[in-house]
């Protein structure tokens, strides 16, 4: 495994803890009971990370050969937590009656398709490494995430939050922290956090766009659009063409995420405000695929890729360091005079990093 700046012990959800802060502190227990349970579990789950990381008692990676096909499995954790649960699905075998693990097995292998076709890297590691994923995870979780070894997704609590596999951009969201956790390792906090989260915003709408075949233009650019129940005021989690307006709930509140530097939030929470702050960066994104047009992962998501793999973007990397190397790479690949390297710089500008 190939890291900048050594190896961090991430754990990475989809729900951002302030979301389930506040409906831990709802008064009806129907919606507190879950979020109080799901935040209970993840602070577990992340000092296990960190305890598992920090004295090397992570299992050994397995050894594969790249290959230019998935090798995936699933497992059904049957509601409990003991991880990865019984296995359901392996490559090669038939769909069965869970929707879930169909779902779930679907989109591990759109992740690997379009990294595979669009920049040639096998699997999360480039080096074949199976993708593992565990379903039905505890009771009522509100959660997905990257453990630093496969991926878990929880059934929601069906009061505002469905089952987790609904959305594909979801679970391309969480098996991209994989991507970073082997490539630039960004800092799981501040700014460097903000682009880490980013990172699996962007390419887990290119994912999506990838596999519905659309255009930037037809795009919807919502991160976790199917995962908010019925009953909620809001249609996904996040937006990246309009950061901020992704829900507006009596009983979540307002999407927080700013969309340019002049409304950065300076916050100790949420590890300094990760999931909040990447709102900027992922506007950026979107700016200069949208200005492109076309196939958002061809121009636009090639340049992003060749920043987060190329090596010189540092573990706690702020967003000018980024914005200048995506400046770099429009430049190193499609030349000075392109409409590509235009499009990048001006996204920047419109969001309001500087570009050094």
């Amino acid at each position: 495994m190939t890291t900048n700046g050594g190896f961090e012990p991430v754990f990475c959800t989809v729900v951002p803890p302030h979301v389930l802060d506040r409906l831990a502190r709802n008064d009806d227990p129907a919606l507190s009971g879950p979020a109080q349970r799901t935040l209970v579990r993840d602070s577990e789950l992340r000092a296990r990370r960190r305890v598992t990381t920090e004295f090397s008692l992570m299992a050994a990676p397995v050894a594969k050969a790249p290959s230019e096909q998935p090798l995936r499995t699933i497992y059904d954790a049957r509601h409990g937590t003991d991880l990865p649960g019984t296995k359901v699905r392996g490559e090669g075998d038939e769909p069965g009656q869970d929707a879930t693990v169909n779902r779930a097995h679907a989109g591990l292998g759109a992740t690997f398709e379009l990294f595979l076709k669009a920049y040639r890297r096998h699997s999360i590691d480039d080096d074949g490494l199976p993708l593992d994923a565990t379903v039905h995870y505890d009771e009522g979780y509100n959660n997905a995430f990257w453990n630093g070894e496969q991926m878990v997704f929880g059934d929601g609590d069906g009061e505002i939050f469905v089952d987790f596999t609904n959305s594909i951009d979801v679970i391309g969201h969480e098996l991209i922290h994989g991507v970073t956790q082997y490539t630039a390792n960004l800092t799981y906090y501040g700014q460097p956090g903000a682009l880490n989260e980013s990172m699996s915003d962007v390419f887990g709408s290119l994912i999506k766009q990838y596999s519905l075949g659309q255009t930037a233009a037809e795009a919807d650019w919502l991160i976790g659009a199917g995962l908010l129940a019925p009953a909620v005021t809001g249609s996904a989690l996040r937006s990246m063409k309009a950061p901020g307006t992704a829900y507006d709930d009596d009983v979540l509140g307002k999407d927080p995420q700013p969309a340019t530097m002049d409304d950065y939030v300076r916050t100790g929470r949420d590890n300094g405000g990760v999931h909040i702050n990447s709102g900027i960066p992922n506007h950026a994104f979107y700016l200069a695929a949208t200005a492109l047009g076309g196939h958002a992962w061809e121009k636009a998501g090639v340049i992003w890729y060749d920043v987060l793999t190329g090596g010189e973007l540092s573990s706690r990397a702020l967003f000018t360091d980024f914005a200048g190397l995506t400046v770099k790479a429009a430049r190193e690949r499609f030349g000075d005079g392109g409409d590509e390297l235009r499009a990048v710089e001006k996204a920047w500008e419109q969001v309001g990093v500087r570009i050094l």
